[in-house]
């Protein structure tokens, strides 16, 4: 009841604050009233576990179907080029490839920077540092203009792969420094240990080493991945019309002129809704794993 309270109170004193008449703050008022009442209950439910599990499932296997769809079913239907990606499936994309893609390399590079072989470290520091001292939408530039100058004439890469390389290789080298932190908050004893065992290097990197190191860093992770997010934004700079330069295009359009209220709340609502489930997803995370407990 406390935490009602509290929503109930936090949100009715942003809906005060909000530059609208009587009329439109009921209107947002019962909107949020449909949508949060049900996720509550549903979320207090222990009884619906079942249902909960087929909503999580859902939300694995929906976006294999909708990648089916955008690659059409000939000649019943099309294929949908990626030049024509764009709004809230082309954000969803562009942060979806962006985190699968660069944990993997960041977790990698963040070995080669401690390995003890000097090429693969000193080129490990090297990418990272380059990197991270250059802005994201340097990055995209580069990626989406000055890249097909390198290119053979003939060989032309989409703007939206181009777009998603850009995005792993510069969340990738932050994931590298987080790991790399999380790599030596481990104690040496444990290392000394296990080669007294008779344990290989890389037996004990995999096994010893690196599930203790990304437990650690679960939420400087996350918070890099609700960064990627928010800044895929950013690709109005390779000409892509993302969620938030859509509704920019949209309030550029004479027939929308005086909605640019209604539309930007509308974006920020939707922006808010995917970072704190990423949020809510790294609390349980970190709960069923024991973060700062053990």
């Amino acid at each position: 009841m406390r935490e009602t309270a509290i929503a109930v109170g936090a949100g009715a004193l942003v809906l005060a604050l909000l530059p609208f008449s009587t009329a439109e703050r009921l209107w947002i008022a019962g909107v949020a009233l449909a949508l949060f009442v049900p996720m509550g209950i549903f979320g207090r439910a222990r009884s619906l576990r079942l249902i909960r599990w087929a909503v999580g499932v859902g939300w694995i296997v929906l976006p294999v179907i909708a990648l089916m769809l955008i690659g059409g079913f000939s000649p019943w239907l099309p294929r949908v080029e990626t030049t024509q990606w764009g709004g809230l499936m082309l954000t969803v994309i562009l942060a979806v490839v962006g985190i699968v893609a660069s944990f993997p390399l960041g977790v990698l590079l963040a070995l080669g920077r401690q390995s003890e072989l000097p090429l693969v470290r000193w080129l490990s520091i090297l990418y990272i540092e380059i990197v991270r001292g250059v802005p994201l939408v340097t990055v995209i530039f580069m990626a989406s203009l000055m890249l097909p100058l390198f290119l053979p004439g003939d060989l032309r890469i989409d703007q939206a792969l181009r777009a998603m390389v850009a995005f792993t290789l510069f969340t990738a080298a932050y994931i590298a420094e987080n790991v790399r932190g999380g790599l030596q908050a481990i104690p040496r004893g444990q290392i000394e240990a296990a080669r007294a065992l008779g344990l290989h290097g890389w037996l004990i990197t995999l096994f010893i080493v690196l599930p203790q190191a990304l437990r650690a860093v679960i939420p400087a992770n996350v918070g890099q991945f609700i960064s990627l997010f928010k800044d895929t934004s950013l690709v109005f700079v390779a000409a892509l019309l993302d969620l938030f330069n859509m509704g920019r295009s949209i309030l550029a359009n004479p027939d929308w002129l005086g909605f640019d209220r209604e539309i930007l709340l509308f974006i920020a609502f939707v922006y808010f809704i995917c970072t704190y489930s990423m949020a809510h997803l790294s609390h349980r995370l970190e709960k069923i794993l024991g973060v700062g407990e053990r």
